[in-house]
């Protein structure tokens, strides 16, 4: 399996004037991982940070994991040249993104917010030239996956945790969480830090977003300390299936994901 950096920097909703600096501080700290997607509108602006890092010589190109997503529109999408009509099943779109490879365009593909029955179908079409390499679904305590989790690494899928911190739902907060501020107070950690590492020991790579540099250099120092067993049943207790990105506007479509228990 690739190894990708099990820790990167998310951009879902950083604007484009904050987005830039953010990668320069991230690369700065040692992020190796980006994750971004055209439907962000700011991967010009991310691709700019990156490219004066590389002109610095701070690092090189093939030392990063970019990530992209094409997305689900309701026009045909033009990705490097590649046209994905909106009436295609995620199996043709796949054949598509398939040739990105053959071309030498992207050199890894992964899926998100497949359920397990999508990925074993993925994993078992007839004349599959490359497999996914991740699952990128929400996780947190909140939201634990255990199931689908389970399914993707038995089948040699990584999964990529996003909004990895929670957020805000219907008043539920997960960083006002009285367990995870416990555990925080005993390691005398933040509550990000906890649920970043919560993540990592799962063997769950994690995507948190920040734009601001002292969290975006707290995310990535998670590696001087290990949650204990009793931490992570605890945190794994919390568990409520309160997923925060459901994708109302996409509900009545065949390939919604979220019908299913996992």
């Amino acid at each position: 399996m690739e190894n990708i950096p099990v820790v990167g920097l998310g951009t879902w909703k950083a604007s484009p004037g904050e987005v830039a600096d953010a990668v320069k501080v991230a690369i700065n700290l040692g992020y190796r991982h980006f994750d971004c997607a055209y439907l962000y509108h700011n991967e010009s602006e991310v691709g700019m940070g990156i490219n004066a890092k590389i002109q610095e010589g701070v690092v090189k190109r093939e030392d990063l994991f970019v990530v992209s997503k094409p997305g689900e529109k309701d026009v045909p999408l033009d990705f490097n040249g590649m046209v994905i009509p909106s009436n295609t099943s995620f199996l043709d779109t796949w054949e598509a993104m398939e040739e990105l490879v053959i071309e030498g365009l992207v050199k890894h593909l992964g899926v998100s917010n497949f359920n397990h029955e999508q990925l074993e179908k993925l994993l078992n079409k007839p004349g599959l030239r490359y497999k996914p390499i991740t699952n990128q679904i929400e996780c947190h305590p909140y939201l634990t996956q255990k199931n689908l989790i389970d399914f993707c690494h038995r089948r040699n899928v990584s999964v990529t945790a996003y909004r990895p911190l929670g957020g805000s739902r219907q008043g539920v907060d997960l960083m006002d969480d009285l367990v995870v501020q416990k555990i925080a107070k005993k390691h005398r950690k933040s509550c990000a830090q906890i649920l970043i590492r919560f993540q990592i020991q799962r063997n769950v790579i994690v995507i948190p977003k920040s734009v601001t540099p002292s969290r975006i250099r707290e995310n990535i120092q998670v590696f001087d300390f290990k949650l204990t067993e009793k931490d992570m049943e605890e945190l794994l207790s919390l568990n409520k299936n309160l997923r925060l990105a459901t994708f109302p506007s996409t509900e009545n479509h065949k390939d919604y994901p979220f019908h299913i228990k996992y």
